[in-house]
């Protein structure tokens, strides 16, 4: 007979499985890692005036360019490019590594495979940033656990231009920005 294994379910409730059950199996799969409500994500937009984008690439074509163009035209926020095999993006300086930013970033956002992340967070851990932002797609859980049991707030798996355009009226159903600064019609 097989262990049995005690599992957290998302809703708080634990339930104990045989270890070789089906079910065992699929829910050691499943994500268990909760990063900030909503509430807490906008908090986090609120209070950073500074955003260093980790894996920022001078390619057009890349999601980090897309956020970084996004980020300077449509925020106050001071934005940083951390790219060590480039000079610039977006017509501003790159840098090799967060410890060679002018300035310690409210907001470490992060374009680099899962497994890259756990160096990540010991970097921006070193850097002495507060939160890091991990872009859509990209999930390591036991980095997140890892940065939050060192103080870090992690967001992941979230797009930081997606939700600041969200939390700020600049958001359609295709994640465009509509301009549109209210849900009123204006008058005719």
């Amino acid at each position: 007979m097989s262990e049995l294994v005690t599992t957290q379910l998302q809703n708080g409730l634990t339930c104990s499985l045989p270890s070789d059950s089906p079910l065992a199996k699929l829910l050691k799969t499943q994500r268990t890692w909760v990063g900030p409500d909503a509430k807490a994500r906008l908090g986090i937009l609120r209070n950073a005036t500074s955003v260093a984008i980790v894996g920022a690439s001078p390619n057009p074509a890349r999601s980090s360019y897309f956020v970084g163009t996004y980020l300077l035209q449509s925020t106050g926020y001071r934005v940083y490019f951390v790219n060590p095999n480039a000079d610039e993006v977006l017509g501003q300086k790159a840098y090799p590594d967060l410890a060679s930013l002018p300035e310690v970033p409210d907001i470490v956002d992060v374009f680099r495979k899962a497994s890259d992340i756990p160096s990540v967070i010991d970097d921006v851990l070193a850097s002495g940033a507060k939160t890091v932002w991990v872009q859509l797609g990209i999930w390591n859980e036991e980095a997140a656990r890892y940065g939050e049991e060192n103080g870090l707030t992690v967001v992941m798996d979230r797009c930081l231009k997606v939700e600041h355009a969200r939390f700020h009226g600049g958001l359609n159903l295709f994640g465009f920005d509509t301009g549109q600064i209210s849900s009123k019609k204006g008058l005719r």
